[in-house]
């Protein structure tokens, strides 16, 4: 059967415009008189029908934006989008031959919709639309997945590294942080110097007075007798803490320890 009345596909159910029905049906009152009238046969708004503004030119929707005298005056007009049972029952109330006509129209629009193979092509198109969903959502998972592993992978050489100095304890001499490195004692002690960690008083390196408090180091005093007789020497160890102060300084130049970065 050819479309007479435009019938709306976009919804979940076919709908039909109020005012062409109203037209299609060659009601003698006008359109808003008629649809309340129509109302009155206990037709509920939200379930058998919904109320917009249209074009009044070409039907078009168009978004509320004013009063309804601001619209009216606009060229818009009040229309509904009747459900086809709703649409089906008011053919009927008419009691004439227009309204058995469409009403027999809207029957033949109903079974083609709840044919078995429109049920089934709805059903795919759905099908198809929900594997889009997933198919994007999969993607933003996988995307969301990597750039997760690969914060991991980033932060691993600190996590494995804190893991081993929490896990130790006692002191440390400075050769022992520097072999985390794959560096040399005299090379730790100059770079900790140029960057205004230490400095260096007879043969040992002392912390600058905003570092001495923090309890990176500890100062021994050992007994030393050789062939000129017994003196005192100093040596400076550091702490674990001290050993990670160390790893945040070499961190922000960008340099890392060995230890860790394999074993995690």
């Amino acid at each position: 059967m050819n479309e007479m009345i435009k019938i709306d596909f976009g919804n979940e159910n076919p709908t039909v415009s109020g005012r062409e029905l109203h037209k299609a049906l060659e009601i003698n009152s006008n359109y808003s008189t008629w649809f309340n009238r129509m109302c009155g046969y206990g037709f509920t708004e939200g379930k058998d029908f919904v109320t917009f503004w249209s074009d009044s030119k070409n039907g078009n929707a168009v978004d509320f934006n004013g009063s309804s005298q601001k619209m009216s005056a606009m060229g818009y007009q009040i229309d509904h989008q009747l459900t086809i049972p709703m649409a089906k029952e008011i053919c009927m109330i008419q009691r004439s031959e227009k309204g058995k006509f469409f009403r027999q129209y809207f029957i033949s629009v109903e079974e083609q919709w709840n044919s078995p193979e429109a049920v089934i092509a709805r059903a795919l198109k759905l099908a198809n639309k929900k594997l889009v969903q997933l198919t994007l959502q999969n993607v933003q998972l996988i995307e969301e997945n990597n750039a997760q592993a690969e914060q991991l992978s980033e932060m691993q050489p600190k996590i494995s590294y804190y893991e081993i100095v929490l896990n130790s304890k006692g002191l440390l001499p400075i050769s022992a942080i520097a072999k985390d490195y794959g560096k040399s004692a005299r090379w730790l002690n100059r770079w900790l110097y140029e960057h205004g960690v230490q400095y260096k008083q007879g043969k040992v390196w002392f912390l600058y007075q905003k570092f001495a408090d923090k309890g990176y180091v500890k100062s021994r005093t050992y007994t030393v007798t050789d062939e000129n007789g017994t003196s005192s020497a100093i040596h400076t160890y550091w702490t674990q803490k001290g050993r990670l102060f160390i790893y945040e300084l070499l961190k922000e130049n960008g340099i890392l320890p060995i230890i860790g970065q394999n074993d995690g």
